[in-house]
């Protein structure tokens, strides 16, 4: 299909998959079960650093990890003390362990404390059409503090070749407007213009099978390769195609 008739009929899958509906089975469902803009904010980068995997278990473990901070996740962040932290003991989600959590809330309570929240931290070294170096400078921020090696793979770094996928996930569901009362847009100080298509297998190989991306590899320079080329389909929101690419993937094994 020419590019035309590629737009149209992206734009047709987002109307069918850009609804609330999608909620039911994603894992974008639990920062919805929060009205404060610091719970919403801080349940999604939680749930978005453990969404891989099999996606009931993703919102499972999310749940259960959102019931260890007392449902209330901010003022667990802000206000816990060392002795706190047992509440994590033992939680798990493949290999993003207690450990690894309880790093991610001491590192959250230096973000809120220091660096005026999550949305502040993201918003340094932003380009105008592009989060990934805005990512990187963010992974700096959140390991600023001692932290064990193994916890810093759960961080992509775009300037590393990661695709950072669960992190431009985290950010299309801050940033683009909640209209369809899907995602929130609740972060004023980033555009939609600036984000990236989460590009995990499911929207990778859609987008191959489109000719929308070439790389085999699903890294930087992959994403770099689609974002680009969404951007000629719209460039006011390109990421909205991930739900079209997603939904193709997941949902009607395209």
């Amino acid at each position: 299909m020419n590019q035309k008739e590629l737009k149209e009929f992206l734009d047709a899958k987002v109307k069918q998959y850009n609804k609330p509906k999608f909620l039911e089975s994603d894992p974008i469902q639990i920062p919805h079960q929060f009205s404060k803009k610091e719970d919403i904010e801080i349940s999604g980068f939680l749930t978005a650093t453990i969404a891989w995997g099999n996606r009931k278990s993703i919102i499972t473990n999310a749940n259960k990890l959102m019931e260890r901070l007392g449902n209330s996740p901010h003022d667990f962040v802000i206000n816990h003390e060392k002795k706190d932290l047992e509440a994590l003991k033992g939680f798990v989600h493949r290999t993003f362990n207690d450990e690894d959590a309880t790093f991610f809330i001491s590192s959250l309570k230096n973000i809120y404390k220091n660096h005026d929240g999550l949305e502040a931290a993201f918003s340094i070294g932003m380009e105008e059409t592009s989060m990934q170096p805005a990512i990187s400078n963010f992974k700096k921020i959140f390991f600023e503090i001692p932290h064990q090696l193994r916890t810093t793979k759960h961080v992509g770094d775009p300037l590393k070749g990661s695709a950072a996928k669960r992190i431009n996930m985290f950010l299309r569901w801050m940033v683009r407007n909640n209209a369809t009362n899907v995602d929130f847009g609740i972060w004023k100080s980033i555009l939609s213009s600036q984000l990236s298509c989460p590009l995990d297998v499911h929207s990778g190989n859609v987008a191959r099978k489109l000719k929308l991306l070439n790389r085999k590899q699903n890294d930087a320079k992959a994403l770099a390769e689609l974002d680009k080329n969404l951007r000629t389909l719209d460039p006011i929101d390109p990421v909205k195609y991930d739900f079209a690419l997603f939904g193709l993937g997941v949902f009607e094994k395209f």
